[in-house]
């Protein structure tokens, strides 16, 4: 660092007033009252369709405590749809709420990329021999001052990115709890259809070991209904264990404590008709939040570039006011300039950084859009297969299996079919009644998917799956 003190350059004190100005003025740049959060509701009701509210002022904290809380009770009242649970997982979850405070840290190093650094203030005394030297100086960042509008461009646009990702957040946080819903609903259905599979066979059973004492049933005959007996057992027991499982799974989603809440006995019903989506690539580019955040991260990027550029040479300039007293000689005012020398370090390092880290982006960019257009079309394949498969269920299977279940019921009445016969058809069509419960899952599911591929922050299945 070399210093060029210059004197008695009085001209130059109205210079540094205003440079003074200046600095007073970006000091103004202040915090915004919502947060950010606003947008960030905005973002998330879009893509949910459900509304989103996360701004919470700090002198009404009481108040949205209250409001809260009532409303948590109204939608706990009452069994739990799949849009309830959202509603709950958006105004409850600790997660979310961690995930919404990081944005306020971005928007403090925005507010505080829009401020220039604070002068330093010099002060030194000489004295001896009866004489006395005093210095004074006041020095400002000029580099800091010239780059001030990049900066906050920058900065500001680290901030939008920023309420792209909470956004992205809270509708993966709908994602998620929507599939653990629809997970929890089926495997409490299927907990139901386990244990009338489980009386059956244990019904059979029973029957087969007193028929077996009578002699009118085979040793094996008998061993095979204990076998499919102590198979339901341990079925039932899994079945239990599952519904435990995706409930508690459910409830660490919706931000609970205690499983307070209770849910339907049966999935929505398929829809009429499947949804038919067009451009859904295109769809996907213009809403999804993790294209829309690479997109900011890539620009944002560039004007860092920019700026590194611009500073290559020159990374450190400061210039201020001094004056200096003497004993029984009159004061002495003048300015003083710091100018780093770029005598051992060019920048160059410094640029090919930020060169490297912008095609890192761009490069990053690509790959958030390529597998956006991948995931919408495996999604939406994935949500035709569903439908398809449990409409099959719905409108052939079960009905062809009460069908079957009805002649072996008329027969069983014309004693043209024994008791196991009936028992038995009764399994095979609580299993395919079983199959068509895992079906309409899968498609809520699915449909799920769809709408995350669609609008959300991206597919993390591998981490979200129950």
């Amino acid at each position: 660092m070399t210093r060029f003190p210059l004197r008695p350059g009085v001209a130059m004190l109205g210079r540094a007033a205003a440079g003074l100005s200046v600095a007073l003025l970006a000091g103004c740049a202040s915090l915004s009252p919502d947060g950010g959060l606003d947008d960030v509701s905005r973002l998330t009701s879009e893509r949910v369709g459900q509304p989103a509210s996360f701004r919470q002022d700090a002198a009404d904290g009481k108040t949205a405590g209250a409001d809260r809380d009532s409303q948590l009770q109204t939608l706990l009242a009452q069994p739990l749809s799949a849009d309830a649970a959202v509603r709950v997982a958006l105004l409850n979850s600790p997660a979310l709420k961690s995930a919404l405070a990081e944005l306020g840290v971005s928007e403090a190093e925005m507010v505080q990329a829009g401020r220039m650094r604070n002068p330093s203030l010099s002060f030194g005394r000489i004295h001896g021999g009866g004489e006395s030297e005093i210095d004074r100086g006041v020095m400002f960042d000029l580099a800091g001052l010239l780059t001030l509008p990049m900066r906050s461009r920058i900065e500001q646009g680290r901030f939008e990115q920023a309420k792209l990702r909470a956004a992205g957040q809270a509708v993966q946080l709908a994602a998620d709890t929507r599939r653990a819903y629809f997970t929890a609903v089926a495997a409490a259905q299927s907990a139901q259809f386990a244990e009338q599979v489980r009386g059956a066979a244990e019904a059979s059973a029973e029957l087969a070991e007193r028929m077996s004492k009578v002699g009118n049933w085979s040793k094996l005959d008998q061993a095979r209904e204990r076998a499919f007996y102590a198979d339901a057992v341990t079925q039932l027991a899994r079945a239990r264990h599952e519904a435990l499982s995706s409930r508690e799974q459910l409830l660490r989603l919706l931000g609970l404590r205690e499983q307070g809440f209770s849910l339907p006995e049966r999935l929505p019903e398929l829809p009429a008709a499947p949804r038919e989506i067009r451009q859904a690539e295109a769809q996907a580019l213009e809403q999804r939040l993790d294209v829309l955040a690479a997109r900011r991260d890539t620009e944002a990027t560039a004007s860092a570039l920019g700026l590194n550029r611009a500073t290559r040479f020159v990374n450190v300039l400061d210039a201020g006011y001094v004056n200096k007293s003497s004993s029984g000689a009159p004061r002495e005012n003048g300015y003083e300039v710091s100018l780093e020398l770029p005598l051992f370090d060019w920048g160059g390092a410094r640029v090919a950084r930020a060169e490297a880290q912008y095609m890192q982006a761009v490069h990053r960019t690509a790959d958030v859009a390529l597998r956006a257009r991948s995931e919408v079309r495996e999604a939406y394949s994935g949500y035709r297969s569903a439908y398809d498969i449990a409409r099959h269920y719905r409108d052939e299977v079960v009905p062809l299996r009460r069908k079957i279940s009805d002649e072996v019921l008329l027969r069983y009445n014309g004693m043209l079919a024994s008791v196991f016969e009936l028992l038995a058809d009764s399994r095979e069509q609580l299993a395919s009644v079983n199959g068509a419960i895992e079906s309409q899952r899968d498609f809520w599911i699915a449909e799920t998917r769809l709408q995350s591929a669609l609008n959300g922050a991206g597919n993390n299945e591998a981490r979200t799956n129950p």
